[in-house]
């Protein structure tokens, strides 16, 4: 009778070896908490709001966690690499005054400013990712540093260009209603209205997961967050892999910019402040770990879908919208212990 005993000299089997049960499969997942808060939430508030289980409440809750969606799904990736960006919310709002004023102020058309925003911000994120690599100073002092300038840049040349805090309005101008269908359009699908954000959200975690699951620049990026000295150690790029990755923020920063643009005609140079807090927070609840190396972005979306739900649901039961913050901290808790607990009964089967 043969044994089943590792030879003589060997402590323990490969864990790729070892069968994997569906069940240890899905409590591996980061996602699985987000899941079950996310469930939580929807049976909360269609206990206690009315309104929120009908199907026009569906495109409104979709559409404010799209709006969170796209820009958590980029800093998921980045946090999952290890690193934070804390200039992501008033990034937004930069791409959106970059397209605004140079098109006002060049009487060019729009898709010209919206060129030449997509180039600008794509070189702030660039730049934070150089800066990061370079100076090896902590992310959270590089992004911080870049938050501030945005923030007195976005005041500052908007006051200096239109004398007002705010841009002047571009409705009129050519390049605007096909500008306005690709970012800021909205359709309707059983009598219910979904805006296009929806589907730029959608597209997005779709990419985001073949990146992390199917590519080698994902597999860097695990990499690079589980530790970037062992990552260059076995020929890792960590400096590309982590420009890459502000890249990616800046970019989706443009996008969600366009969309703030192309909503209202025109823009506040002041918004944007603090949003950064949030998309960490969907990236946190949706299962990413802030010291790297682990997360999804799936979870991501699901932590934005809880922001949604919250958010609208709150209003939906009548409720002091000042509520808000509380629930999204206590998720915030409640997820992070849970995605904790469900990682340490992992490691204590395998």
């Amino acid at each position: 009778m043969s044994s089943t005993a590792p030879p003589s000299g060997i402590d323990h089997v490969d864990e790729r070896l070892l069968r994997t049960t569906p069940l240890k499969k899905l409590l591996a997942r980061p996602e699985l908490g987000s899941v079950v808060g996310a469930a939580a939430v929807f049976v909360f508030f269609a206990v206690f709001a009315d309104s929120f289980l009908r199907a026009s409440s569906l495109g409104t809750v979709l559409y404010a966690a799209s709006t969170i969606g796209i820009m958590a799904v980029p800093v998921a990736l980045l946090m999952i690499g290890g690193e934070f960006d804390l200039s992501a919310g008033v990034m937004v709002t930069s791409s959106a005054l970059i397209s605004s004023m140079f098109s006002y102020q060049m009487t060019a058309n729009v898709w010209v400013g919206v060129g030449v925003s997509l180039l600008v911000t794509l070189a702030i994120g660039v730049f934070n990712g150089v800066m990061l690599t370079r100076t090896k100073l902590p992310s959270f002092i590089i992004t911080l540093g870049t938050f501030l300038m945005l923030t007195g840049l976005n005041l500052g040349l908007t006051k200096l260009i239109s004398g007002t805090v705010s841009t002047k309005t571009i409705a009129d101008m050519e390049g605007f209603p096909s500008a306005r269908k690709l970012f800021a359009s909205q359709l309707t699908l059983g009598g219910v209205e979904f805006k296009v954000t929806i589907l730029w959200w959608f597209g997005l975690v779709a990419l985001a997961t073949w990146i992390l699951l199917r590519t080698r620049f994902g597999n860097w990026i695990f990499a690079v967050g589980g530790g970037a000295e062992a990552a260059r150690a076995v020929g890792v790029p960590v400096r590309r892999t982590k420009i890459g990755l502000y890249a990616g923020v800046a970019l989706c920063a443009w996008i969600s910019g366009q969309h703030l643009l192309f909503s209202f005609d025109v823009v506040q140079s002041g918004e944007g402040v603090g949003n950064e807090l949030i998309y960490i927070i969907a990236a946190v609840i949706g299962g990413c770990l802030i010291t790297g190396g682990y997360g999804s972005a799936v979870g991501s979306a699901v932590g934005a879908l809880i922001f949604g739900m919250t958010s609208k649901g709150i209003v939906y039961a009548e409720w002091n919208p000042d509520w808000f913050k509380f629930f999204l901290g206590a998720m915030l808790l409640l997820a992070t212990l849970l995605n904790a607990w469900i990682r340490k009964r992992v490691e204590a089967t395998k």
